[in-house]
């Protein structure tokens, strides 16, 4: 005999957006922990299409473009079983150095326009600053998603990394249907504050490291880079 396990859809906040329980976060398959194979890359993208997953995440500046236009190659013929989530902002010098943030208007859709491109799609669903920049108020960047909103070229506006003053301005320009955040067992930080004011707005929670770099699922965390 067999039984069926039927997956529950959930809702992200209260702007309809409906996603599998579970993302897929690609920013492995670019470098980010050491070496990872294209290939294997992308049958891991397929495997977890197949088997239900609908949000990818990426950056674009993960692999300083490589993991766009890897997810691009695996997207070729599966469009329609996909939504992307993107971050945007973070720069990154040739010899992959970071060296800050940009999140100005102008930046924001020139980013988006260079994301549409090495994903090879016409829209991005959830379009997010990697993180605040200090230079420019949050109104703007926010301002400057919703105009893509209206252009047709991006879905839902998300935030990453932020805190309560900055969540409550991003939603008074427009809607807001995530935060992205560190959340687990040991890291328990948004408990305090951030969670009770995401439930008041009616903004949702994608949260990454759950399994804390490997410390609760029993594998050995190693570093990105020794300094």
């Amino acid at each position: 005999m067999t039984t069926e396990h039927r997956i529950e859809f959930r809702q992200i906040g209260s702007t309809g957006l409906t996603v599998f329980p579970l993302a897929l976060g690609c920013m492995g398959m670019s470098g980010m922990y050491g070496t990872a194979d294209d290939n294997e890359s992308i049958a891991t993208i397929h495997a977890a299409l197949d088997y239900g997953v609908t949000l990818l995440d990426t950056g674009d500046f993960y692999g300083t473009g490589h993991n766009e236009m890897l997810i691009g190659r695996a997207l070729l013929d599966r469009r329609d079983k996909a939504l992307l989530s993107v971050k945007f902002g973070a720069m990154r010098s040739p010899d992959g150095g970071w060296i800050g943030t940009d999140a100005r208007p102008s930046a924001v859709k020139n980013f988006a326009a260079y994301s549409l491109t090495r994903l090879g799609v016409d829209h991005i669903d959830i379009y997010r600053p990697a993180r605040l920049d200090p230079q420019v108020p949050i109104e703007d960047t926010i301002g400057a998603i919703a105009e893509l909103i209206k252009a047709g070229y991006v879905r839902y506006i998300g935030l990453s990394e932020v805190g309560v003053d900055t969540i409550r301005r991003a939603h008074a320009v427009h809607p807001i249907s995530d935060l992205q955040i560190e959340y687990s067992l040991i890291s328990r930080s948004p408990e305090t504050e951030i969670f009770s004011v995401l439930e008041e707005l009616g903004i949702g929670v994608t949260s990454y490291g759950v399994l804390s770099r490997g410390l609760l699922s029993g594998s050995t965390p190693y570093p990105i880079c020794s300094r």
